[in-house]
């Protein structure tokens, strides 16, 4: 039992998945699957599951609102100097601000972070199964997780 059932909560342990409005399916998955290696898993005219590991993101047709400001959901890559190129070959536009922020095509805003440097962990048996099993977490990002409780022994 953890401290949060112990006092009437439920434990949250994740995010699942995140589910974006486009307003192509089609396009949208010829706009992820342009700088990032995707995995559909299924998808109709009005929607599509795409698979990074053990979570995914829900395309779902039907955006009405405008483009999002400070709204947004990050996606952690292995290379993200990769990732920035493929976006320019694009014609993408950054964001003014620290990070690698941008609007796809219906207004999504999207942060790339870079798997290593943030505290985020999958597990190792999923990075190996997504060919991923080579990936370390940067020094900073280890005293953070340690800092929690959460770390690898050193």
């Amino acid at each position: 039992m953890t401290d949060a059932t112990k006092h009437g909560k439920a434990c949250a342990v994740g995010i699942n998945h995140v589910a974006l409005e486009v307003g192509d399916i089609d396009a949208a998955l010829d706009f992820y699957g342009a700088f990032l290696d995707i995995e559909v898993a299924r998808r109709s005219d009005s929607a599509a599951f795409v698979y990074f590991g053990d979570q995914f993101i829900n395309f779902a047709k039907g955006r009405r609102q405008g483009p999002d400001d400070r709204r947004h959901f990050g996606i952690a890559v292995d290379d993200k100097n990769l990732a920035r190129r493929r976006l320019e070959d694009l014609g993408v536009t950054f964001l003014d601000g620290p990070f690698m922020d941008f609007l796809d095509p219906w207004g999504n805003r999207v942060e790339i972070t870079t798997y290593a440097k943030i505290q985020y962990t999958k597990a190792d048996h999923v990075l190996r199964g997504m060919g991923l099993g080579h990936l370390r977490k940067a020094p900073d990002a280890l005293d953070e997780l340690r800092d929690k409780g959460m770390g690898p022994e050193t």
